[in-house]
Formats: structure tokens, sequence, C-alpha cells
């Protein structure tokens, strides 16, 4: 598009609004409250078994390659998006597609977002309640001498039970719900402020914890001595697929919060310390499950199952486990916590703009809305786990919708927007970037990069590839 006409006047528009929500009070609550919902499962949960999974360092350095290559150049275009639109995913996209593009059928692409984050918010609650589940009973010390049978038998029994998969579902609902609905500065910039402090401070804990305790120089080598030899095709695209999940992109939640971002404040330099932080965390996360593992002769290629059933049996087995397995599980709810906020958000604000409606009642029926779509996971291990078709269980369906096929389109779309549907003048004076060399790169990635990497994801998640 030119880069004068139709972007000068959505520039002088893009000045005059403002949120509806208020704003975040410095750039640290932004860069706190993004970091929040970038630091979830994905980091605590997730990234330490694909790593083990795909060979350690080397699998760590191309994800970092992914990060900044990919993932980074969509995290700065969806904040972009969010700030220049000031509103709700759906109506920022809506006004956006109006003002640079001539449509507003570009609100479809809000919509996916914000219906993707409520699709993952249903499992990822769930699964959230897990660990506020085996918090309490590593508290109690469930844990103690756990081998490997009993911690297999104790996981199938919880998640056999589906009435307490739902009430502990309910529970962390009810914590989202609670937040979201005190808005933006007293809501969600107060939880975050003492949420992620103390997240990163139990972190840091726990890795000392594993550097008494467990095998700390073999984690290292292990996670920093690249084995390229590990590597396949399959890491790569993992890689790919998880830098997508761990920055909450494509969800609506980025766009929601950077609506709130107040004017003067660097899009590009936010999203870097968003990044930084973030990969920081995952590796500071596999930093405190690896020695465990290691020490106690575990399997760090276990998968899913190596917290909710590798990590109790060494917390059995070592000095104070219990105290500190409830730390651990503690930790990877206050990470899931922050990430849920931000999951719910975005339809929060679509009611409350939409309809006129209070920032209460809004959470009340997004949340409850969520916590009726989370039966599906629930009953999924239990009551229904025989009922099979497409890929697998009902949960199983609906995390690959969701992850595998809206998450990645939701992505590629945002970027296209900004790379090629916003002109020149509007993208450069959000980015307040001039049209200097990083301009360009920017440009570059989300134009090229960054789409080609989002179809390659596309095409292995179908079967293509």
């Amino acid at each position: 598009p030119p880069a004068g006409g139709m972007g000068t006047e959505a520039s002088s528009i893009g000045q005059r609004r403002s949120s509806l929500h208020g704003h975040w009070s410095s750039r640290a609550a932004f860069i706190l409250a993004v970091t929040g919902s970038a630091v979830g499962l994905g980091n605590i949960w997730k990234f330490p078994y694909i790593t083990g999974e795909n060979g350690g360092g080397a699998f760590v350095l191309l994800y970092l390659g992914c990060v900044f290559a990919v993932g980074m150049p969509i995290l700065v275009s969806e904040v972009l998006l969010g700030r220049r639109g000031r509103r709700n995913p759906i109506a920022t996209m809506a006004i956006l597609g109006q003002e640079e593009g001539g449509s507003r059928h570009w609100r479809l692409v809000g919509t996916m977002g914000v219906i993707t984050g409520l699709l993952i918010l249903s499992f990822y609650s769930v699964i959230a309640g897990w660990s506020l589940a085996y918090a309490l009973k590593s508290a109690v010390g469930s844990f103690a001498g756990t081998d490997a049978r009993s911690a297999a038998i104790e996981f199938f029994t919880f998640t056999g039970n589906w009435k307490a998969l739902l009430a502990w579902h309910a529970v962390f609902m009810a914590m989202t719900v609670f937040v979201v609905a005190a808005g933006v500065q007293h809501g969600l910039e107060r939880a975050v402020r003492v949420l992620m402090p103390l997240l990163v401070v139990m972190l840091l804990v726990l890795v000392a914890y594993s550097a008494r305790y467990g095998a700390f120089e073999e984690t290292l080598v292990y996670l920093f001595k690249p084995d390229f030899s590990e590597l396949s095709g399959e890491s790569m695209l993992i890689a790919l697929g998880h830098c997508f999940f761990t920055l909450s992109i494509g969800m609506g939640v980025v766009m929601a919060y950077g609506a709130y971002l107040p004017e003067g404040t660097s899009i590009a330099a936010s999203s870097l310390t968003v990044v930084l932080a973030d990969t920081v965390i995952a590796l500071l996360a596999g930093m405190a499950v690896f020695p465990l593992v290691f020490g106690n002769g575990l399997n760090p290629a276990e998968g899913p199952g190596l917290v909710f059933e590798t990590l109790p049996i060494a917390f059995g087995q070592l000095p104070a486990g219990s105290v500190f397995g409830t730390v651990f599980f503690l930790l990877l709810t206050f990470a899931a916590w922050t990430s849920a906020i931000g999951l719910l958000e975005p339809a929060v604000a679509w009611i409350v703009e939409r309809h006129q409606r209070s920032r209460v009642v809004g959470a009340l029926v997004v949340g409850g809305l969520t916590w009726l779509m989370g039966l599906a996971t629930v009953l999924s291990f239990n009551v229904l786990s025989d009922l099979r078709f497409g890929r697998g269980t009902l949960f199983q369906n609906i995390d690959f919708l969701a992850s595998n096929i809206l998450l990645p389109a939701s992505a590629l779309l945002i970027t296209v927007f900004a790379g090629w549907i916003m002109c020149r003048n509007s993208s450069s004076e959000e980015l307040a970037m001039g049209s200097g060399l990083l301009y360009k790169g920017w440009r570059l990635l989300s134009r090229v990069v960054a789409p080609l990497a989002i179809i390659v994801i596309a095409f292995r998640a179908v079967g293509v590839i």
C-alpha cells in the first residue's frame, strides 16, 4: 500500500483514540502483564519435557532462534495493532481493517483470536487445577516414599475422578474471574505485580534446591552443550510451534494488553524484554526440573507425565521434599494463573465494549462459559475416555483445533495485516522506529519469515509434511 493517503488519515485517528478500560500505569506494568501471560504451563511444564524429548542443548539453541526470528516479530505486530486500535481484539481489527484496508471483515481475525484463547483456557484451567491439587497433596506428605508405580497409580486415580477434576477446575476459574473482574490497574496489574516477582523468587529457590540435591552439573551440560545429532526436522517444527504457544501469540491476549499500553512506550523494546524474560524463565524451569530428574535416575524424555508422575517420585525421595514439592506446584499454579488472566481478558473486554456491561458481569459470563467448556476436558480423562474420534479424546481434539489450526491461522493473519495491509506511515509511526534498519528488519521478518514459518507449522499440523 502507498505510504501516504489512507495511512495519514489512519494516523490522526489512531492518535485521538484512547482505551475504554484505562491504561497500564507504566511500561514495567505492561512488561509484567505480557510476560505473565507468556510465562505459564508452557514454560514450567511443557518446555522441560519437549527439551528432554529433543536432545537438550541443541534444541534450546534452535528454540531461541525461532523465538527471535519468528515469535518476536509477531509479538511486536500484535502489540502494534492493539495500541493502534485501543479496543478489544474484535473491534480493533474491525477499526483498523476499515482504516487501513477498507474492510471491516478483518474483525473475523480478532474473533478467531478470542475464540482460540477461550478454547485454550477451557483445558488450560483443568490442567492448572491439577497443579493446585498436587500442591495440596505435596503439602500433606502424599509423595513421601513414592516410587514409579505408586506415582502412576496416584495420577491415574486422580484424573479418573471427574468430580475432583471439576472442583479444582472451578476453583482455578474462580481465581481468574476474580482478578479480571477488578479491572486493568486494580485487577490485572495488581495481580501481576505480586505474582510475577513471587514466581521468580520461587523458581530461584527451586533452582538452588535442585543445585544442592540434584545433578546440577549434568543438567548444565544437558541444557547448554549442544549435540546437533539429536535434532531432526520434527525438532524444528516443535520449536516453532512452542514459540507461538509460550508467547501467547494469536490468542487475542497480546492485542488486548497492547490496547492499554501508554503512548510513547517503545513497543519493540518492551517486546524484546518480554521475549528475554520468557526465555530466561523457561531455562530456569529446566534448571529446576532436570537436576531432580537426573539425580534420581529418572527419564528426562518422559513427556507430559514429567511433572505429574516423574517429579513426585523425586520430591518423595529428597530432604524437605514435601516443602519444595509444594513450592513447585504452587509455582506451576501461579504461572498458569497469570496466563489464564490474559486469556480471559479479550472476551471480557468485548462484552464490556459491545454490550455495555460491567466488568464483573463480563468476567462472570465468560468465566462461566469457559468453565462449562472445560467439562469436555474433565470428562476426557474418565467418563468419556473411551470416546475417541479424529485426533483422539475430546480434550485431544480441542487441543489440536486450538493449538494447531486456529492459533497458527490467527498469528498468520495478524502478521500479514501488520506487514502487508497496514501502510508504512501507520506502522512506522506506532513503532517509532523511523525508516531505519530496525524497522526494515521487522518488516522483513513479519512479511516473509514469520508467515512462511507459520505456513510450515500449519502444513505439519494437518499432515502435509
